[in-house]
Order: C-alpha cells, then structure tokens, then sequence
C-alpha cells in the first residue's frame, strides 16, 4: 500500500475514532512520513508546526474572534434587535426578519458563525417563543442566518482561505463576499416570511416585555453597533489601515463601546473576554498548525497532486465537476469546520481551479457559502448546535427546517455559480485584484 494511502487511511481512521480533528491531522502527516519518507524526516515536525502560524495575516484570527466577545458582551445585539422590531413593526413574520437582519449585521463585527448565533439566540428565542413562533424554527432560522457570518466580512474563513491560496487579495474576498452574504440572508427570508404568514406567527413581541421604543431612539442605541461594519470596510477601502490592522482598530472600537457607550462591560469583564478569546483562537491556531505537518508530507509524498490528477480525470465538463466538487464541500461541511475544510481540501483544489481557470476569489466564495450550508446541516452543525443548546431542545428536532433552509441557501449558492458577478462586480469596482 502506497505511504499516499496509509495517511489517508490514517486520517479517516482517526477521525472515525473520535479524535480531534487537529490531532488527526498531525499523526496522519506523521504517517505519511514514516510510511514513505526517511525517519529523520520526522525532525521536520516542529518546524512545519511553527511554519504554519508565523503569518502576519492570521493575527487578524484572533483579534476578530476577541471583537465579536466584546460586542457579545455588549449588549449590543440587544440595541439592534430594538431597533429592527421598530423599524419593522408588529406583522406576520416581522420578527423571523428581524432574526435575518441582526444576525447579518452582527455577521459584519465577529466573522464567526457560532459566536453570532449564540449572541442573537439569547436575544431572540424568548421574545419569539413569546410570539408564537415554534422553537425548532426559532433556533433553525438563527443558526441559519448566523452562516452569513462566513461571507460578510469580516470573515475568519475568507482570512484563512487568501493565506492558504497564493496571491488572492483579502480586501477583494471581503468586498466579493458582501452581496453574496446579503443574497443567502435574503434566501433564508423568503421562506421564513411565507410560512410565518402561513401559520399566523405574529411578529412586534417587545425583547424581554419592554415597550417598543419609536425608530429614532432605537436608532440612536444602536448606532454604535451599526457603525462597527462602516468603520472596518470603510478604513479598507480607503486604505487607511490593512485587514490586519482592521482587527485591531474593531478590538479597540469594541472596548470604548463596551466601557463607555453601553458601559455593560468593566475592566474585569475585558480581562475574562481576553482569555475566552486566547481559548478560542488556540484551538483554531493549533488546528492550523498541525495542520502543517498533513500539507507537507502530502506535498513531500505527491498525495494532493495526484487527487488533484484524479479529479480532473474524472471529467473535461467544467460545469459538472464543479457542481462535484460543491457536492463535496457541502458534505465535509456538515462533518468539520470551515477552518479543516480549507486547511483540508484546498491544496487538491487548487491545481483543479488552476486547470479550468476558475476565478479564485469567485471560487472561494462559492466554498464559503457551501460551508455556510453546513455549519446549519446536521449531524455536526456548529451554529444549530448553539441554538439549540440556547433553545433548551433537541438537534433533531429542527432536522425538517434546516432542510427547508438549506435548500433555499443553496438557490443563493447557485445563482453566485451561475453569475459570477453577483461575487465579482464590487471589488472590481473597487478597484481590487481579482486575479
């Protein structure tokens, strides 16, 4: 059997098995290199490790991750769902879109999925319990809307996949990610209204039994939090800062929100936020880093290559492999998390995309939103997982609505497939490399 083989089998094996997915990685590279390289080769361990995390580009990881805590802590997704629901007004699924709306905008400040869908779904299961709304559908449409996170910048998942693929500009992800993030909010809409109207789920219900203040005052609150997705975006596109530096200036953003706008955080809370964000950022650094050692000995053994070769051998229609590969990526959605897919699959796919000229800003995109889709599929739904927990019931008993929802993410998944544009028309506008 081929050394190729033996990390492979590895890898399954070890994930079958329940082991981490970091640690799956690592003794699956370790395989690989005691199978067909020489034993001495095994030195190379340490250096792969720290090779992979000593880039200036992943400081924006964790600094993104402490951002979305602090603006959790905040009470800020508190002030945008006051302000919605007045803004909207009482009316048959008015509060399934405010759910979209705040999760999309709260998607603009932390750029992860599950840490969004925890801080609308403490916000918005009670008052939509409240209102009539069943709770599988609640935390469902949360989990769902919260997916958008991966596309609308800032992204965790865009930031690692422009370290991963040489020469894609993160600031043109970011842009090229917008309109299709707000058309997979606006595909999870469509059904959530139609079947609010259906089963007369009202909408209006105050958060926490509190009068519904006028649109102007709400406004006023929550303009901070509005302001977050402006300052980040705007300080890019007018080169003020890089995307680096923007997690810094939103960490920095988010403490005086905290401290002096809502002041519902103190000193002390920054001090616990800082190491829930160290715990959070050290599981995602150390999967990337042992991550390392799977990318060289599949490298050193040939391994990615020769998929690479058997993919493109499967078929010389573009169109369907494309379509296969999305397949693929949606499966391995619903079992890992972005971070591993990526680390996984993309030096296999990178030849492919190169070998068929896909746009790899467009083609990355089109990977976030099919990982997006998983993140609220079941069995391993990161974002459903959340809010179910919050909700207080069973993963499977949303399985019918995130069915329902999937397939209405995967219209917007399509139409992005179909009309590159939707992706590529802002950065180009802005004058990005989109290669």
């Amino acid at each position: 059997m081929s050394p190729d083989l033996w990390m492979l089998l590895a890898f399954a094996g070890l994930l079958i098995a329940g082991v981490p997915v970091a640690f799956s990685l690592g003794l699956a590279g370790a395989v690989g290199i005691l199978a067909g390289l020489p034993p001495a080769m095994l030195a190379t361990l340490g250096t792969n490790t720290y090779n992979s995390i000593a880039k200036y580009p992943l400081i924006a990881i964790p600094l993104f991750i402490l951002t979305g805590l602090i603006f959790e802590r905040s009470g800020v997704a508190l002030r945008l769902v006051r302000f919605a629901q007045a803004l909207i007004g009482p009316r048959h699924g008015g509060l399934a879109l405010v759910a979209v709306l705040v999760c999309m905008i709260m998607g603009g400040m932390s750029g992860s999925g599950p840490a969004d869908a925890a801080a609308v779904a403490m916000v918005m299961l009670p008052s939509m319990t409240k209102a009539g709304y069943p709770k599988p559908f609640s935390a469902t449409l949360i989990a769902a809307s919260a997916s958008t996170a991966i596309l609308i910048p800032p992204s965790v998942a865009l930031i690692l996949y422009s370290i991963v693929v040489p020469g894609v500009d993160l600031r043109a992800l970011f842009a090229a990610g917008l309109f299709p993030g707000i058309l997979a909010g606006l595909a999870l809409l469509v059904p959530a209204l139609l079947v609010s109207k259906r089963y007369g789920w009202e909408g209006g219900t105050p958060v926490e039994g509190a009068e519904r203040l006028k649109v102007a005052e709400t406004f006023k609150q929550a303009l901070p939090a509005l302001f977050a997705p402006v300052l980040i975006l705007g300080g890019l596109r007018s080169g003020l800062f890089t995307p680096t530096e923007a997690a810094v200036v939103a960490v920095a953003y988010g403490v005086v929100i905290g401290l002096f706008v809502t002041r519902e955080i103190g000193v002390r809370d920054l001090w616990k936020l800082f190491g829930e964000a160290a715990v959070i950022s050290g599981v995602v650094m150390l999967i990337i880093a042992l991550a390392g050692i799977f990318a060289w000995a599949g490298t050193m053994l040939g391994t990615f290559r020769d998929m690479a070769q058997w993919i493109i051998a499967l078929t010389d229609n573009g169109v369907l492999l494309l379509i296969l590969i999305m397949l693929a990526v949606l499966l391995a959605g619903m079992l890992l998390d972005a971070i591993s897919i990526y680390l996984i699959l993309m030096p296999i796919l990178i030849p492919v995309m190169q070998h068929f000229e896909w746009n790899p800003v467009w083609f990355g995109i089109l990977l976030a939103m099919n990982i997006a889709i998983g993140q609220f599929t079941p069995p391993v739904a990161v974002n459903l997982m959340v809010t179910t927990e919050v909700a207080k019931i069973r993963l499977e008993q949303t399985v019918g609505w995130a069915l329902l929802f999937v397939a209405a993410m995967a219209c917007a998944l399509a139409l992005v497939a179909v009309f590159p544009e939707i992706a590529l028309w802002l950065p180009r506008t802005l004058g990005y490399n989109v290669g």
